[in-house]
């Protein structure tokens, strides 16, 4: 890894605070890309796959409109479990390759992933010049080469996510204060905003972790194949932080933070779904079942 970023600790501990949501705790790596020149053998947003040159590349075959045949997906995501021992991949896979098409198919409006597990040891022969998609309608889909950070944190429970027992602690500014935590004022009005923004879910790029939600409530995915509820992968994000997130700023980025630097706050240059971001989700059970994904 090419450099370091550091997450400052969260102004309070949840699981202090609120004893009830301590066993929903859950590890999460940010990934933290940011401007680089990775190779296929690194870990990287939007660098060359470690891809065998005798294995056929992922297209997508969708309908696209004005657009005759499939058209060939884009490197997204490769991530080794030697940088990311989160991932939990199948057999004796070690390596993480995620694709996707640039255009965004209805009836939801997303663009189509490829998700591929595999042995890095055993790709001796790498595809030198991998097809490139002869359509793209969104460039924002097309990652700009980064190397990775990867850091491990801890997340709770989004706020939509949490029962209404605890909804209701959340919101009571009395809680806050009688146990000294200094909450900004802004958040006197709706303190449960406070723990949404800067103690449960990390913004930017991950892996694991909880889900974020505001597009729909929360909803469990279900794997097609065996029924099973599915697991938080990858999370492809639109920004880093935002201007509600800034506690998760890590310190390496304060400067170009307060600056409000775009391109710092979004080193890859993706959009997803008009400022949204794209979890990947995947089956516990059987990491080879089909996976799943969900705009929010």
């Amino acid at each position: 890894m090419a450099h370091t970023r550091t997450t400052p600790p969260r102004p309070a501990d949840v699981s202090v605070l609120f004893p009830g949501l301590a066993p929903l705790a859950r590890a999460a790596i940010r990934l933290h890309p940011r401007p680089g020149s990775p190779s296929p053998q690194d870990s990287s947003v939007g660098g060359p796959l470690l891809w065998p040159a005798a294995e056929p590349w992922p297209h997508c075959e969708l309908w696209h409109e004005g657009v005759d045949g499939p058209i060939a997906m884009v490197p997204v995501l490769q991530l080794h479990v030697r940088d990311v021992p989160l991932l939990q991949p199948p057999g004796r896979a070690d390596l993480l390759q995620v694709l996707c098409c640039t255009f965004e198919h209805p009836p939801e409006y997303k663009p189509p992933t490829a998700l591929v597990w595999r042995s890095a040891a055993e790709v001796t022969d790498v595809l030198a010049a991998p097809p490139e998609p002869h359509a793209v309608e969104y460039d924002s889909y097309i990652p700009k080469p980064c190397v990775l950070a990867p850091e491990e944190i801890t997340e709770y429970p989004d706020l939509l996510a949490v029962d209404k027992e605890t909804h209701q602690q959340l919101a009571d500014w009395n809680t806050w204060r009688s146990a000294g935590v200094e909450v900004d004022g802004s958040y006197e009005i709706a303190p449960q905003e406070f723990y949404g923004n800067e103690l449960s879910v990390a913004p930017g790029w991950k892996v694991g972790g909880w889900p974020s939600w505001g597009l729909t409530d929360p909803v469990a995915r279900f794997c097609i194949a065996c029924g099973a509820e599915m697991s938080p992968l990858v999370t492809i994000a639109s920004n880093e932080w935002d201007a509600s997130s800034h506690g998760w700023v890590p310190y390496e980025d304060r400067e170009l933070a307060a600056l409000r630097n775009a391109a710092a706050a979004n080193p890859p240059g993706v959009t997803v779904s008009r400022g949204n971001h794209l979890q990947l989700y995947v089956c516990p059970d059987h990491p080879y079942h089909p996976h799943t994904d969900l705009i929010q």
